[in-house]
């Protein structure tokens, strides 16, 4: 997909300016936006989706404006597959419910259908014996399994992912980014916000460093894991490599 922003520029109400003045074009099938916290990484990845809207520029994707008007944006979101930091999951519905009730409510699945795409998604990611489970009884990386399930139910044209593996002890960490590494190479195409370096070097095609707002480079994930060109992105990659075993 082609993704461009253009002048784009996001301030809140307090006044502090979380993206400013980005310029960016590419056609990307898989990008991981990586930098420090409170970059503006998860902001730019809400607004690409729609979520936000900007205080100033445009965004594109595949040669059409994100538009702004409520009505268009609904349209525009159900085109998207979005997976967040915590999942996001309804807490009084179970596994198959969650999955289900969107796709009945928001894409007008008949409900045998929707159950049926439940069923079968449930059961590729290890869930068959938890369908009637609620977010409660299930570990983290199981909620987020879920999360990930929903989000590709309506087979989406893209996949958003912000720290999808954040509040996740490592083994269910792992686990989670098996599944979103097989859906790329199933051919999904995703953006993802993430602080896994692993992941992002040698699972993604694409890396940019988003650091107070400015995008500071931008390339193939192996070059700019391997030759930095600023001093934020050194300094970033060393203190996060530095208690690496």
């Amino acid at each position: 997909m082609k993704i461009e922003f253009r002048g784009l520029v996001k301030k809140f109400e307090d006044g502090r300016t979380v993206l400013d003045s980005l310029d960016f074009a590419d056609e990307i099938r898989t990008l991981a936006i990586i930098g420090p916290s409170g970059g503006g990484k998860s902001t730019l990845l809400r607004i690409l989706g729609g979520l936000i809207l900007p205080t100033a520029g445009e965004v594109w994707v595949n040669g059409a404006p994100v538009p702004s008007g409520e009505e268009q944006l609904q349209r525009y979101r159900k085109e998207i597959g979005f997976v967040f930091q915590h999942g996001g999951l309804f807490r009084h519905m179970t596994a198959l419910e969650n999955i289900t009730v969107p796709l009945t409510q928001v894409h007008s699945y008949a409900s045998q259908e929707a159950a049926q795409r439940a069923l079968e998604l449930l059961e590729r990611f290890g869930l068959k014996e938890d369908i009637h489970k609620r977010p409660s009884q299930l570990s983290g990386g199981q909620q987020q399994r879920v999360a990930i399930a929903r989000a590709i139910a309506a087979r989406p044209k893209f996949l958003l992912l912000d720290e999808p593996t954040s509040a996740l002890d490592p083994e269910y960490t792992s686990e989670v980014l098996d599944i979103i590494s097989e859906l790329k190479n199933e051919g999904m195409e995703l953006v993802i916000v993430t602080h896994e370096m692993g992941f992002a070097r040698h699972a993604c095609e694409k890396a940019a460093f988003l650091s107070e707002g400015h995008l500071l480079e931008y390339g193939g994930s192996a070059e700019l894991f391997t030759s930095p060109q600023t001093r934020q992105l050194k300094q970033f990659l060393g203190k996060l490599l530095a208690w690496n075993v």
